[in-house]
């Protein structure tokens, strides 16, 4: 997913931007928004999941809207692809200039819903499509009680490792805790020259993803129980503090994390240039394209295995400003339709979102390399979407995180925690 989940708790329980809409205007609610002409044009902005041209999500979209439209002749769609390092910040200055979309997949929602800027899931998709969402994923994407977002695609993290790489430095089996890690890390270091021993990805594309997985090892995470911010408790300081003297000082990965994309890390894995790393189940085709002979454990802990692995889900949204409610409900419905959704899932290898694709794919025979995420997902915990802070926390953590393990966690993490402190002040 270049750039960018929540758990199938029943089946198997358990990821940018359009530019102005033509059309009539207005803020809201109702579902004219056709031209002078009787037509209408949607205008939709995703988020890029491709590795490469070839696989760009553009190709995916372009698709669905050329069917679309000749299904619906009076409606056509505009398709803009962002990669994931830009899209929030696109998305912020097209809101901000009043260049708002009609239709929105990223990677958050709350922020928009703050900022009342969303349709309700209720007044875009039909009650056969919103019935066919996995009802945790359509909970988790409501604020107080009410669904905005709409989640399209879902994914978990598990621990990538290089079997070649592993037997080269006399390693038998994955590790299952930070120690364990750390020692299979120096062993990779000693007997294979020039593979990073552990891919420790905490730039800017996603260290809110890579650095809660690691909390999570430690009982920490962004939030407490009591869905407050908790981005400097002492669990989260000494996560910062083991990473820093267990893995970066020791030279086990990157030389400076805090500039190290996730993308980097994944081609790395790819080439065979990475020993280990936390991934998602895109990361199967790079590593089979790459022919690296890989495995996939659950993520190491403190003390042991992960309990809880950390689900994403990604999402769509409908913006109100340009009335296309009626027309966005169309598309949207034709998005979901099953065929579209597998198409999307397997293109990239990631999580369904529907009952109707899970069941194509856990039945079909043949996924069987996404067993372990199967299996990882009734156990996920996630990021705090609901809270309409979210987002702009989210961004802090995305530009500073990572140096925490180069300079003072307590004081990185401390900073963190003030600035989100003041987001929730003045929302």
């Amino acid at each position: 997913m270049d750039k960018r989940v929540l758990a199938l708790v029943s089946a198997c329980a358990l990821g940018a931007l359009a530019l102005t809409s033509c059309g009539s205007g207005g803020s809201g609610g109702g579902g004219g928004g056709t031209d002078a002409d009787g037509k209408a044009t949607l205008k939709l902005v995703a988020a890029d999941y491709g590795d490469k041209e070839s696989n760009s999500s553009k190709n995916y979209w372009n698709k669905v809207a050329a069917a679309f439209t000749a299904a619906n002749p009076g409606i056509t769609v505009d398709v803009q692809v962002v990669n994931w390092n830009d899209i929030d910040k696109q998305v912020k200055t097209m809101i901000q200039s009043g260049n708002v979309p009609d239709i929105l997949q990223t990677g958050g929602y709350a922020d928009k819903v703050a900022d009342d800027l969303l349709y309700k899931a209720e007044d875009v998709l039909s009650p056969a499509t919103r019935g066919d969402l996995i009802d945790s994923f359509a909970t988790a994407g409501q604020v107080k009680g009410v669904q905005y977002g709409i989640p399209f695609v879902s994914s978990a993290r598990a621990l990538f490792y290089n079997k070649a790489v592993f037997q080269q430095a006399g390693i038998t089996q994955p590790p299952t805790s930070w120690e364990e890690l750390r020692k299979d890390a120096e062993l990779v270091k000693a007997k294979v020259p020039g593979v990073t021993p552990y891919a420790l990805p905490l730039g800017p594309e996603e260290a809110q993803g890579e650095s809660m997985i690691w909390e999570l090892g430690d009982g920490g995470g962004p939030t407490g129980k009591d869905g407050a911010y908790t981005l400097n408790s002492q669990a989260n300081v000494d996560t910062f503090r083991w990473l820093k003297s267990g893995l970066v000082d020791p030279g086990l990965t990157y030389a400076n994390p805090a500039t190290t994309d996730r993308k980097t890390a994944f081609a790395d894995f790819a080439a065979g240039k990475a020993a280990m790393l936390n991934g998602h189940p895109s990361l199967i085709q790079m590593a089979q394209a790459g022919k690296v002979d890989y495995g996939v454990a659950p993520i190491p802990g403190k003390d042991g295995p992960l309990s809880s692995t950390l689900g994403v889900a990604d999402w769509m949204m409908a913006f109100k400003k340009n009335g296309h409610r009626d027309q966005i409900r169309k598309f949207l419905d034709f998005a979901y339709a099953k065929d579209n959704q597998l198409a999307f899932d397997e293109t990239y290898n990631l999580m369904p979102v529907t009952q109707s694709a899970l069941q194509e794919l856990t039945t079909g025979g043949k996924h069987q390399d996404l067993q372990p995420f199967f299996a990882l997902l009734p156990h996920a915990v996630f990021y705090p979407l609901g809270d309409t802070t979210w987002d702009a926390v989210s961004a802090e953590i995305k530009k500073s995180v990572g140096s925490a393990v180069s300079g003072d966690p307590a004081k990185v993490l401390g900073d963190l925690q003030k600035k989100a402190q003041d987001a929730v002040a003045n929302k």
